[in-house]
């Protein structure tokens, strides 16, 4: 989107500010509230242009490494025969999203279910900061679809059931545009004290109609056919039922600034995973803390996917040779596979499911406490195991097995669950989108620090760095670009 004067359209978002909060600021440059589809599409269109070939229709199960430790491909799944394959390669990029549909309501599509997070899991890759989930304060009630926050970036605001700016008692200054964290715990707190909307009480309002029809035909037209379509309300006429849902996680797979996998060493040091990179919500730059600011995420992909790129083009550049696969990697990923498709009996995926994603909303949503938390956590370890050794296909046929399909996510969604569940009752203290009833302050002295999971139980730490930057504009390298 433009302006008259043909510069780039900016808009508020929330926690964007200058000179450290001394005033609110228009920071976020955006396609009307498309933003991210018109990325989609111009990805799309230079992949077309460069001629990629896509594997479409398939699913990657297994990270496979080399003796020392080197990915060098994946195994995957053929959707429509049911057959594996290795893929090898010197290089491997994981960029496969987020896992929001561990929780019950989350805005989140239906494929975020961890894939690549997973892989690395059992590759013995740890994830780093698994506890850090962003709730997004305006999901639309029932379904969890996103309201993005261009809403109130272009005046909207949030009222009760009394029909009262709330926010204005919670972040005088800030207001609506307050971090997420804030306006998210907020919301939950006014539907708490009996002040929400609805029969029930069950969530607020997000206000737009005020704003006219001029405003939301032309800066949040998407916004307007949603809202029509999945709440039955013409936010013209009407104020939106929202709710806090979960939107997005801070933590994953950790990696440097060029985008290359860490581990630890067993001195507790970082050490590159050679051949594997990853981008995107799966990976954990930690470039967004412990609480995500509006629109980050996207300067996230485009940043350190095109670090990647470079990092890989590079070393290609100077020689790289394709590696012998440990053929134990392989074997297992097949006898995981194997295991899924003969059993004859066990429990209900589907049931797992729903019980996993209410389990994850109820003990460790927007706010938690240990109590919740320890109880929560023994019902997803109980279902980890089922999942992990006892469910079964009740189709086994090869085409297009949708319920294979669903089983194999469930399997990558149960670890994601799992180690949130870990890294969620292990950090005592309250910090960003990490908020705890029974304790409530920020612990620098203990906790300020990443906290670091491996699937074999180990748990561990990586030191934070959290130095202020003062960016300066970088001149643009049309040489290199092109």
């Amino acid at each position: 989107s433009r302006l008259e004067n043909g510069k780039i359209y900016q808009r508020a978002f929330g926690g964007q500010s200058q000179n450290y909060g001394e005033k609110l600021v228009h920071r976020t440059c955006c396609a009307e509230d498309r933003t991210g589809h018109a990325m989609l599409h111009t990805l799309f269109q230079q992949n077309v242009k460069v001629k990629t070939k896509f594997y479409n229709e398939w699913f990657a199960l297994d990270l496979v490494t080399t003796s020392d430790d080197t990915v060098c491909g994946v195994v995957a799944m053929c959707m429509e025969t049911g057959k594996l394959c290795y893929f090898k390669s010197k290089f491997t990029v994981l960029a496969t999203g987020g896992a929001g549909k561990i929780f019950a309501s989350t805005t989140n599509a239906y494929t975020c279910t961890g894939d690549g997070m997973t892989m690395a899991l059992r590759a013995n890759i740890p994830l780093q900061d698994m506890e850090m989930w962003q709730f997004h304060p305006t999901g639309i009630y029932g379904t969890g679809i996103l309201m993005t926050e261009g809403c109130r970036g272009e005046g909207g605001y949030l009222i009760n059931g009394k029909g009262e700016r709330y926010m204005e008692k919670y972040a005088p200054h800030e207001k609506d545009l307050a971090c997420r964290d804030v306006v998210a715990r907020s919301s939950m707190l006014e539907i708490r004290a009996g002040r929400g909307g609805g029969p029930d009480k069950a969530y607020t309002y997000l206000k737009l109609n005020h704003l006219g029809s001029d405003v939301l035909k032309k800066r949040l037209p998407g916004i307007t056919e949603i809202a029509k379509s999945f709440a039955g309300i013409d936010p013209n006429d009407a104020p939106i039922p929202v709710i806090p849902t979960c939107h997005y996680l801070m933590g994953g797979i950790p990696t440097n600034i060029h985008g290359q996998v860490l581990t630890l060493n067993k001195k507790g040091q970082d050490k590159i995973v050679n051949g594997l990179y990853a981008a995107g919500e799966c990976a954990c730059v930690s470039v967004h803390g412990a609480n995500r600011l509006g629109a980050n995420s996207l300067l996230d992909i485009v940043v350190f996917g095109r670090a990647s790129a470079i990092h890989i083009s590079e070393a290609l550049d100077q020689g790289v040779e394709l590696k012998t696969p440990n053929q134990d990697d392989v074997d297992q990923s097949l006898k995981r596979y194997r295991d899924l498709n003969e059993r004859k009996t066990g429990p209900n995926i589907s049931e797992l499911r729903k019980t996993m994603q209410d389990t994850m909303q109820n003990d460790f949503g927007v706010f938690r406490s240990g109590e919740s938390m320890e109880e929560g956590f023994k019902t997803i370890a109980k279902i980890k195991d089922s999942i992990d050794h006892e469910i079964a296909l009740t189709d086994t046929s090869q085409v297009y097995n949708l319920e294979r399909i669903e089983a194999l996510e469930l399997q990558n969604l149960i670890g994601i669950a799992y180690h949130t569940a870990i890294c969620a009752k292990n950090r005592t203290e309250s910090r960003g989108a990490h908020s705890r009833e029974d304790y409530p302050d920020r612990d620098d002295k203990n906790w300020h620090k990443h906290c670091v999971s491996f699937e074999d139980g180990r748990y561990l730490s990586r030191k934070v760095s959290d130095k202020t930057n003062i960016v300066k504009a970088i001149p643009f390298d049309t040489k290199r670009e092109t």
